[in-house]
């Protein structure tokens, strides 16, 4: 109920939700992201990172004195007031900058790689599976073109250097905020590591393509020694391709979508030992830190934008032989070896990944461009 009558209170302000600080204001910025996290209780805030976090960054700019209006970046909007500072987080910034005061301060936040390193890395992964499977799937992660990254004064990225390496050509200072989590999870130091040395996980939303699912699957349905279990929302059309994989085969479990923080995903990981996400294209590999957060070893491609330090495993060319091999090889390894790399990883999750460091990490970045705003105003 009360995200129907948010919903109609939207729809009368044009689209905007609006919230002001107390007292004066001393500007007004706007956030072109999401309204979700507006719309319902705190419980919407645990269904994907970027509803917390949209609302973190909301109150961040309203704690410094700002109004916030906050739209749906999907939707059209024009801007007819003026704004201090805009946060954009897909193409459509250089629409919305034609609409702005010429002294607004243009952030965009890059939730994902660039648009065309994520197309041409998509469309890919499509036509191989088209060569190994004689069937074309349809893509579900194409980006709208645009060029937000050229138009912005500034640009922040939730992922590592992957990520912000396909922003490079735009010449501008990019700033990493360290994408944050839904869920804490206790230290996997009391794990029984041999039992669960043989299973592993796999987890991602719409674009099982695009995050690799092909890859994994037809890898452990050629190693019946090894458990893998797939959580997720399936896609119609891949599910159809590879349902000897889902549902015939052995040892591979097919469970569906999962709530992160339900006991029946905390089941299989305190059971399983590591992570395999060859994903082709991330903007910080959301599912990835939430599963290091669950003690797993991480078993990623470069482009799944996760930093593994020594205790996960960075796939370099993403074929099927090489995550067979990796899986097997992290399966061989003693039992002490295998603790302690999920232990490194639950407390480099722990450190660096949690809704406190995107905090302080946004909180400091808004104090930055304040002061580089100002200068820059005084400058005109």
């Amino acid at each position: 109920m009360l995200r129907l009558i948010n919903r109609l209170r939207l729809k009368l302000k044009g689209g905007v939700w609006t919230i002001k600080p107390q007292g004066l204001p001393k500007g007004r910025t706007l956030i072109s992201y999401t309204t979700l996290p507006f719309m319902s209780g705190n419980g919407a805030l645990s269904a994907h990172t970027n509803r917390w976090e949209c609302k973190e960054i909301a109150n961040t700019f309203l704690n410094r004195g700002y109004v916030v209006d906050v739209i749906d970046w999907d939707r059209p909007f024009i801007p007819k007031t003026r704004y201090d500072f805009l946060i954009d987080v897909r193409p459509d910034m250089e629409r919305l900058a034609e609409k702005l005061n010429n002294d607004c301060y243009k952030v965009f936040h890059a939730t994902g790689a660039h648009w065309d390193f994520q197309n041409r890395a998509e469309i890919r992964r499509i036509a191989d599976i088209e060569m190994r499977r004689g069937k074309k799937l349809t893509p579900r992660r194409l980006q709208r073109e645009g060029h937000s990254a050229e138009t912005a004064d500034i640009i922040t990225s939730l992922g590592n250097d992957f990520t912000i390496s396909t922003y490079a050509f735009a010449k501008k200072d990019i700033v990493r905020i360290p994408i944050s989590t839904t869920r804490l999870f206790p230290s996997p130091e009391s794990k029984n590591f041999e039992t669960a040395r043989n299973s592993f996980v796999w987890i991602g939303g719409a674009g099982m393509a695009h995050k690799g699912l092909d890859l994994v699957l037809e890898a452990f349905s050629g190693m019946p020694e090894l458990i893998l279990t797939v959580f997720g929302k399936g896609d119609s059309d891949f599910m159809d391709v590879y349902k000897k994989e889902l549902f015939e085969t052995a040892n591979i479990k097919y469970e569906g979508y999962v709530d992160i923080g339900s006991e029946r995903f905390s089941k299989v990981v305190e059971a399983s030992l590591a992570l395999v996400f060859p994903s082709c294209s991330e903007g910080g590999g959301g599912s990835a830190i939430e599963c290091m957060h669950a003690g797993l070893i991480p078993i990623v491609s470069r482009e799944a934008s996760v930093d593994v330090e020594d205790f996960g495993i960075i796939l370099r060319e993403n074929t099927i032989e090489e995550i067979r091999a990796q899986a097997q090889h992290l399966a061989s390894l003693p039992t002490e070896a295998l603790k302690r790399s999920a232990i490194k990883a639950w407390e480099y999750a722990r450190k660096r990944h949690t809704r406190e460091s995107f905090s302080l990490a946004f909180r400091s970045f808004v104090e930055r461009i304040e002061q580089e705003r100002y200068h820059k105003s005084h400058e005109m």
